[in-house]
């Protein structure tokens, strides 16, 4: 499949988030990828439901893939499917119960995700496999836009990949979130990656449309 480029617009302009949420989608992106930090999972804090239902009304239809990067993902899931989810990822470290919250987002009629941060393995994935929609690899450890990405990613998407392969879950996207550039694309894109997160490497350009473009050539050059 193609691969997809999903800016993170933690690394936009909060002074202007919807409008930042239109460019990118004008700029060509595939999806919008919103960190929701609750100060606690991670010591950060982020957006809200309010902000996913204004930057809803802001685009064209674009998904939204939104990351929860908080301790009790269950009740927050509800709001922000309501406000214009259309994925939405819960981390395999943030409860005791993780099939619970992911057929909970599935009975919402969002798309389920769960993401793995860079210390923990994916040899769950088999028991929950089968409520999936995407694996999120974290390719730094959360909270914080702008760090060094963490080589050790690459290889566990792989590892990722053909576990999946092995359940016969081909189309479960695997994404990867953290420090994502044109310098590590291909190799994420090789290993089996189909969709980048990317903030900094993004956002910190001033043709946002041609950094699309090029993380994407980075990913997966014409021969």
């Amino acid at each position: 499949m193609t691969l997809l480029v999903a800016p993170s617009l933690l690394a936009a302009d909060f002074g202007c988030l919807a409008a930042e949420a239109a460019r990118a989608e004008d700029a060509g992106a595939d999806m919008l990828h919103l960190d929701i930090m609750d100060g606690h999972f991670v010591p950060n804090l982020s957006f809200g439901p309010d902000m996913i239902r204004a930057i809803r009304k802001a685009t064209r239809g674009i998904p939204l893939d939104v990351h929860l990067m908080v301790q009790h993902p269950d009740d927050l899931a509800s709001a922000f499917v309501d406000a214009g989810a259309a994925y939405l990822t819960v981390h395999a470290e943030a409860g005791p119960h993780l099939h619970r919250s992911l057929q909970n987002i599935k009975k919402l009629g969002a798309k389920a995700g769960v993401a793995v941060n860079p210390a923990t393995s994916v040899d769950f994935l088999p028991h929950v496999a089968g409520l999936l929609d995407l694996v999120l690899v974290m390719s730094v450890n959360p909270g914080f836009g702008g760090q060094a990405f963490i080589p050790e990613a690459v290889p566990k998407v792989r590892t990722t990949r053909a576990c999946l392969d092995r359940l016969g879950l081909a189309s479960v996207l695997i994404e990867v979130d953290g420090g994502v550039s044109a310098a590590n694309a291909g190799s994420l894109a090789a290993a089996g990656a189909q969709v980048l997160v990317a903030g900094s490497a993004l956002f910190r350009q001033a043709d946002l449309g041609a950094a699309i473009a090029g993380l994407r050539t980075a990913a997966c050059p014409v021969a």
